[in-house]
Parts: structure tokens; C-alpha cells; sequence
């Protein structure tokens, strides 16, 4: 039963038996993996406050082959949360990171890229507070969907194949995997505005930090959160609860 030693980001955790804890967690190194925390519920626990949502820890395990769950013995707190948690939309925020992650992502398939969004995310919204919180989810959900595979290509038509030009609307729906222009718009769509897919194409190019300065709230890109999020659920299948308290804030 080899030790390991692996950095990670801590997704969720259930209860399991009297005192322990079952817990989903991003390996850097493996992937999406799910262990027992042994004793993890009671007061003095070895795991102290390195197992709360989206805690990024150095995390020791025992790993059996041919075992779903690993065995947790213990770890270490880089960074935690903690602060963020004290706003409210910033809490859903953080629980909309999760469930994308926990739904997204397949177990023991490293994916770096992934692992290098949600710290660069995670780390935005604890440098901006309530502020980074809009570019924050919008940031994200695009390069979930992009990392997936799953991104159309926002400048073309998937129906005639004609580049819509920026200044113009696109449209979609649930139905459709890509956008379609003003001369196939399908009955009752959704709008992007050229606005918003200008914030996409940007949030592809550069850092998170390094985008154009812009007043941002709720209304600001919402259609194109809607059109990633509608991809995200579609190839999941089924709903993201989170996405409606997101929406409802």
C-alpha cells in the first residue's frame, strides 16, 4: 500500500460512520479522486480545517489498487477560503467552482490545466472580494467548457457557416451546440451580444488578471454565462444547482 504525497484542492466532503468523512478531492498528480478521513469530524482532528470546500492542501494518502476509495492520513493547509466565505455571493461562487469540478472532471486523469484554473480563479477572488466575482465565474465557466472540448467557435455561424461579423448579434439555444447568425436565427433564442463575445474571445487570450479594465456586475456578460453554462449542462446532463442560486444573487 504505497504513500503518497500529492498538492490538491478539496471539492467536497459526506458524512461517513460516526466521526469520519468521505472526500472529493483534485490530486495535481491523479486526478479526481474520493478517500476516507479517518476521525476527520471529531474536535481534535489531524486534518484540522485542511478538508473545507476548496481548501488548497498537501495531502497524504495510502492507495490500494483495484480500491475506489483511498485512505487520508493527513494534511497540510497552503491556502484556504476562509476569507472569502465571509460574503455570501462569494460563498455560491465558491460552490459553483465545486460542482462544476466534482460533475466535470473524470477520476484518476490528471489535468493540470484544469488544476491551474481553479487556483488562478480561487486566488482573483480572494485578492478582489466581492468585486472579482462576476469576471471571476465568467472567466471560469468559458475554460471549463473550452477545456472540455466543448466550445464552439464564437465567430462563426454552425449553421451557414458565415462569420458573424463583431458589431452583430449571435444567437443560440439549448438545443444547438454553437451560435448561429441573424439570417438562421431559430424561433425563440437567446441573444449574445457582441459585447459579450468580445469579453470571451479576451478571456481566451489572456489572464484573468490581465483583463481590460471594465465596470462589471451581474448583467455584465450574463448572456455569455448562460450559453457556457447551457454547453456544461447539456453535456453533463442533468442541471447545475448552483448556477440558479448564481443567478438568482
Amino acid at each position: 500500500m504505497p504513500a503518497r504525497e500529492s498538492e490538491a484542492l478539496v471539492l467536497r466532503t459526506y458524512p461517513f460512520r460516526e466521526s469520519s468523512l468521505i472526500v472529493s478531492f483534485i490530486a495535481r498528480d491523479q486526478g479526481k479522486l474520493r478517500g476516507v478521513a479517518r476521525g476527520a469530524r471529531q474536535i481534535r482532528s489531524r486534518f484540522g480545517a485542511g478538508l473545507e470546500r476548496l481548501s488548497h492542501v498537501r495531502m497524504f494518502y495510502f492507495q490500494r489498487e483495484n480500491r475506489d476509495l483511498v485512505s487520508l492520513d493527513s494534511c497540510e493547509l497552503i491556502d484556504s477560503q476562509f476569507g472569502v466565505l465571509t460574503d455570501y455571493s462569494l460563498g455560491v461562487a465558491l460552490d459553483f467552482l465545486a460542482e462544476i469540478s466534482e460533475q466535470l472532471l473524470p477520476e484518476h486523469e490528471p489535468n493540470d490545466r484544469y488544476f491551474r484554473l481553479l487556483l488562478l480563479v480561487l486566488d482573483y477572488l480572494r485578492a478582489g472580494g466581492p468585486a472579482a466575482l462576476w469576471p471571476a465565474v465568467t472567466y471560469f465557466s468559458l475554460w471549463a467548457v473550452k477545456l472540455g472540448g466543448w466550445l464552439p467557435d464564437l465567430s462563426t455561424c454552425m449553421n451557414c457557416g458565415v462569420e458573424i461579423p463583431a458589431e452583430e448579434r449571435a444567437f443560440f439555444t439549448r438545443i444547438l451546440p454553437g451560435l448561429v447568425c441573424e439570417r438562421c436565427r431559430p424561433s425563440s433564442p437567446w441573444t449574445l451580444a457582441p459585447e459579450s463575445r468580445a469579453i470571451a474571445e479576451e478571456m481566451l487570450q489572456a489572464s484573468l488578471r490581465k483583463l481590460s479594465s471594465r465596470s462589471w456586475d451581474k448583467q455584465t456578460a450574463a448572456d455569455l454565462r448562460q450559453f457556457v453554462v447551457q454547453r456544461l449542462e447539456e453535456h453533463l446532463q442533468r442541471k447545475l444547482g448552483t448556477a440558479e442560486v448564481l443567478a438568482q444573487l
